[in-house]
């Protein structure tokens, strides 16, 4: 298993605000302008379904594996003979809210997937909390 986390600590927000940006799927778009559009329907819960196009790319099918309010959602994409999980953990500290980003993947391609999309999405990470920060502090 291939494996990247990236962790902030912040007060500039609260884990009510970051859920409720990050629970709102209809409009990731708004604030992640990598994707084209995320589409979910019914509730934000275990075992639901999310669309996402990425900017330039193919659709893609997440299906929620947890969540559990305020302080975790974890998703997982099936590609072709691998798997890539996406862990958002919120964890009040001391210091401020700790927020952490982890991509995984899994599966005997898993090493194509992590050259093709994994590392980009890892790489990502700080910059991509610390935007959903930016969003979240205004809700």
């Amino acid at each position: 298993m291939w494996t990247k986390s990236h962790s902030i600590v912040t007060k500039e927000v609260t884990k009510e605000q970051m859920w409720k940006l990050i629970s709102d799927v209809n409009n990731w778009h708004t604030w992640d302008h990598g994707i084209e559009f995320a589409k979910m329907e019914g509730e934000f819960k275990k075992g639901n379904k999310i669309l996402l196009r990425p900017k330039g790319g193919p659709n893609v099918n997440i299906e929620i594996l947890e969540t559990n309010k305020n302080k975790r959602f974890y998703d997982v994409s099936k590609m072709p003979l691998a798997k890539i999980y996406d862990d958002h953990i919120y964890e009040d500290t001391e210091d401020g809210l700790k927020i952490t980003g982890i991509i995984s993947v899994t599966g005997i391609l898993g090493f194509l997937w992590v050259k093709l999309v994994a590392k980009k999405l890892a790489d990502s990470l700080p910059t991509d909390i610390q935007k959903q920060i930016n969003v979240a502090s205004s809700l």
